[in-house]
């Protein structure tokens, strides 16, 4: 009996900005290009298409309502794509120790939500994070709707699934990272009093619980935002991208360079 063909999984990227950067990337297979009927010509729509086309890939031209079925938000642009790239964790080492700078990394602790992954993963390409990790379970994945909350940011970074936070933490430890968790707790330094240069690791929990008791106990330091309004707490995208910038600072980021226009 001859076997079955191993079925090749695709999903659906949408979105002008999230299709343009994966694109630019180049790191994932895109198998075609849906474009609205009647869209009218914009300088990122005539760049993603400009790219298709250099690429060879096939560029239907559909009604609106197919992708509509497909997608919310889709500002007229869909591809057919192969998911996207997780690296390993000796690779993503690998890639880090070898740039110039100092080691420096993202971890999410069980974040589930989409916006708020996708939020994360743009910051973090923002501001020069070497690789994000995250656990396999109890946590969002890349899907096509965190690329679009990252306006495809998520396809220029390394960005790892492991199996055990804690386990990947001590991992980075024993290469002389600094782990720094961000956490409300009494035995917190404010972050903008704590020692946030060299190798370092930013841990940021869940929504709803922080960081879990036992990679909490996996951080070297624990650090907090200051709160002066009435409302007792940031979310998890908030709060972790202000840390993300203060880390960046303190690295010397964007000096005698106001970088990228947003």
């Amino acid at each position: 009996m001859r076997e079955k063909p191993e079925e090749i999984r695709r999903e659906f990227l949408y979105g002008r900005h999230a299709v343009h950067e994966a694109l630019r990337a180049g790191r994932r297979r895109i198998y075609r290009l849906l474009i609205a009927e009647g869209l009218q010509p914009k300088p990122i729509l005539e760049a993603l298409i400009a790219l298709a086309e250099g690429r060879g890939i096939p560029i239907t031209r559909v009604p609106k309502a197919r992708l509509d079925a497909i997608a919310e938000g889709h500002q007229g642009v869909v591809a057919e794509v192969e998911p996207y790239p997780y690296m390993d964790f000796e690779t993503a080492w690998q890639e880090s120790a070898r740039r110039p700078d100092p080691p420096f990394w993202l971890a999410l602790d069980c974040l589930q939500d989409p916006q708020n992954f996708g939020t994360l993963l743009r910051t973090a390409e923002a501001v020069g994070v070497h690789a994000v990790i995250f656990p396999e379970h109890r946590s969002a994945r890349v899907t096509p709707a965190v690329v679009n909350a990252s306006a495809g940011a998520v396809e220029h970074l390394a960005v790892v699934q492991v199996t055990n936070m804690a386990r990947a933490l001590e991992a980075l430890k024993e290469r002389g990272v600094w782990v720094v968790g961000l956490q409300q707790d009494p035995r917190a330094i404010r972050y903008d009093r704590a020692d946030l240069t060299g190798p370092i690791a930013l841990v940021v929990g869940s929504e709803e619980t922080g960081i879990r008791p036992l990679v909490r106990r996996a951080c070297d330091l624990l650090i907090y935002l200051p709160m002066g309004g009435r409302v007792a707490s940031l979310n998890a995208a908030a709060a972790g991208s202000v840390a993300l910038y203060e880390i960046a600072r303190r690295r010397g980021f964007g000096e005698g360079n106001s970088g990228p226009a947003p």
